[in-house]
């Protein structure tokens, strides 16, 4: 899953700049903690996998999104989509946790995807190299992901499995790089854009190696 940008004008300053950084990572966090709280009660009332229909909720959400980015509507969109992915995880969460080593899986999982932001954030933003160039792999990222998830419907195996969520994992890296370094550089200027991309960034790290760790050669 991936977010297309939308790109406005280039910052003037510094300052500016900065801003939408700050916004965009404040506005992450936020984000973070309202999926954390729409994943415990999907998995309290038992939700079921959503299969195929996570993907059409998704994208039909992200257009909510980047349609209203420039007006107050699309915090509220932002807030529904990353809500409404933390709700779709529980399934998966449920059944890590339901394994003898499920909790030590899930704290491991999300100790290796804050270190892997942390790294890659800091990276971008200290040296402002452009990661432009990533682009053409996150358009062919988001064709491999969206065919893997209609194949999956009809075939399933351990290793056709790890490898998606070997290429989601990368696929989730280079978002992030590719994001936060257009954010550094002034080419985008719109914070709520800017976090929904991080956010599909961090989602896919997350949950491929929830899948990786915890459930392995499990359907």
């Amino acid at each position: 899953m991936a977010d297309p940008r939308i790109i406005t004008a280039r910052p003037s300053s510094a300052i500016e700049i900065n801003k939408v950084l700050r916004n965009t990572y404040a506005l992450l966090a936020m984000t973070l903690l309202w999926s954390a709280v729409t994943a415990t009660v999907s998995m309290a009332i038992g939700v079921p996998h959503l299969g195929f229909f996570t993907l059409l909720i998704f994208f039909g959400l992200l257009y909510a999104v980047h349609k209203t980015a420039n007006s107050t509507w699309g915090l509220f969109w932002v807030f529904a989509l990353t809500g409404f992915l933390g709700f779709s995880l529980a399934p998966l969460l449920g059944s890590v946790l339901s394994l003898a080593d499920g909790g030590a899986i899930v704290a491991q999982s999300l100790a290796i995807t804050a270190v892997a932001f942390l790294g890659l954030s800091i990276y971008t933003v200290t040296t402002k190299r452009d990661f432009s160039f990533l682009t053409g792999f996150l358009v062919v990222g988001v064709i491999v992901i969206v065919a893997s998830c209609v194949v999956s419907i009809f075939y399933y195996s351990t290793l056709f499995a790890q490898v998606m969520a070997g290429i989601a994992i990368l696929f989730g890296a280079a978002l992030i790089l590719w994001e936060t370094s257009a954010v550094v550089r002034g080419e985008q200027t719109n914070y709520i854009t800017a976090t929904v991309g991080i956010y599909v960034g961090l989602y896919n790290i997350f949950s491929s190696l929830l899948l990786l760790f915890g459930i392995g050669g499990d359907d």
